[in-house]
């Protein structure tokens, strides 16, 4: 058919060559997935099965994405969400309904405790917020309605190395999931499944992204059952990912092996360095031996990454400890941690329940790309004006 110049903008007849090869994986992007025919239109989620249906599901950026997380974590599946956060409540809103019960680590990354306590209490869903060191003795805590055990190891903040191979053999003894937060290690420094775990899930926005420049999130499974409610309810919530964000999450991977060795060589020598500053009380850094679950880290780990804890020695008030951070010129003040630049954020954890009574004197630490000794050379300055 003959068509207008108008039409030809929407419906054009021009060709490209073909065969062009890349090292870089194509971003497509796109809401509306072609079907060939009227009878094959469907609107199933698992595009692995019947080919692709719609955006919302994932483009081919996402699945491969979701592919090279899987294997690197060695699972059988992998969803993406739009967020670290969102992969937590797609796991607690696909496997918990009304009257069931979740045991929580105190260490718990704040948001979470948020999302147990404001909103999934609202829909009848209870939980116990257990010490993150318990070990086995999460038995005795497992009631008859508790269907996950949430693990974060290290804890937020805090740092706590959890047993998690004694406490996913005293979840199974019961017929109880245990869910991990595997952000700290990448997915690559402490092996999940191997471990025990059921679900692991990351914020792909910390180390894989790599440089504060995304948001998301991947939960990774080995059991089809769990992938089934897992895929449903993200085709229910609309959680839908950014092809654009995958395709920087895929450039973050090329990567991730020269940062994370790099951070962690540099963490070390800052934890280190700082352990013996006569300010410093403790510095909760898994890989010394004065962090909490030191030998379970050096049995179940890999390595270590770059985000870990000091706690000042009594004395500093709050703002004097606002003050330190503020001194800091290459350490910047933010959240989102494992990119290249180096953070620092003053927390008061003696509010919360179950935590360590380091109250206001607790500041957590991302270590970036900068030199060590120039980062040295800063907190050794900031240091001095928390002595003044």
């Amino acid at each position: 058919m003959t068509k207008t110049w108008q039409t030809k903008l929407i419906h054009s007849d021009a060709i490209i060559p073909t065969g062009y090869k890349s090292l870089a994986t194509p971003v497509f992007r796109g809401s509306t997935t072609l079907f060939p025919s009227a009878s094959s239109v469907n609107d199933t989620w698992d595009q692995r099965k019947v080919g692709y249906t719609y955006g919302l599901y994932g483009t081919p950026t996402a699945l491969e994405l979701a592919a090279r997380i899987c294997e690197l974590e060695s699972g059988k599946h992998t969803v993406l969400a739009p967020g670290g956060q969102a992969a937590i409540s797609l796991i607690n809103l696909a496997l918990l309904q009304g009257g069931d019960h979740i045991l929580v680590p105190a260490s718990v990354y704040y948001p979470n405790r948020k999302l147990t306590g404001q909103l999934l209490s609202r829909f009848g869903v209870t939980a116990t917020f257990y010490d993150p060191l318990i070990g086995a003795g999460i038995s005795a805590l497992i009631q008859e309605n508790t269907r996950l055990i949430w693990t974060e190891s290290p804890g937020s903040i805090t740092m706590e190395v959890q047993d998690i191979p004694a406490l996913a053999t005293a979840a199974h003894a019961r017929n109880v999931r245990v869910v991990l937060d595997n952000t700290w290690s990448a997915g690559v420094l402490f092996d999940a499944f191997a471990h025990g775990v059921d679900i692991t899930m990351q914020a792909v926005t910390k180390y894989i992204g790599g440089h504060s420049d995304l948001l998301l999130g991947s939960v990774t499974v080995s059991d089809d059952a769990i992938h089934q409610r897992l895929g449903a309810a993200q085709q229910m919530l609309g959680l839908a990912v950014s092809p654009d964000d995958c395709s920087l999450a895929l450039r973050g991977l090329q990567t991730l092996a020269v940062r994370l060795s790099a951070i962690e060589n540099s963490a070390l020598a800052v934890a280190k360095w700082l352990a013996d500053r006569p300010e410093v009380e403790l510095v909760l850094h898994p890989a010394l031996p004065a962090c909490p679950g030191h030998e379970i880290w050096k049995r179940d780990f890999l390595g270590s990454s770059g985000v870990f804890s000091l706690v000042f020695k009594t004395g500093p008030t709050q703002e004097q400890v606002f003050a330190f951070v503020d001194a800091l010129k290459l350490f910047k003040v933010g959240y989102s941690w494992a990119g290249v630049t180096s953070l620092a954020v003053a927390y008061n954890i003696g509010r919360i329940p179950g935590r360590p009574p380091y109250n206001h004197r607790i500041v957590r630490l991302n270590i970036g790309l900068e030199s060590t000794t120039d980062l040295i050379a800063d907190l050794e300055q900031a240091l001095s004006k928390l002595r003044a």
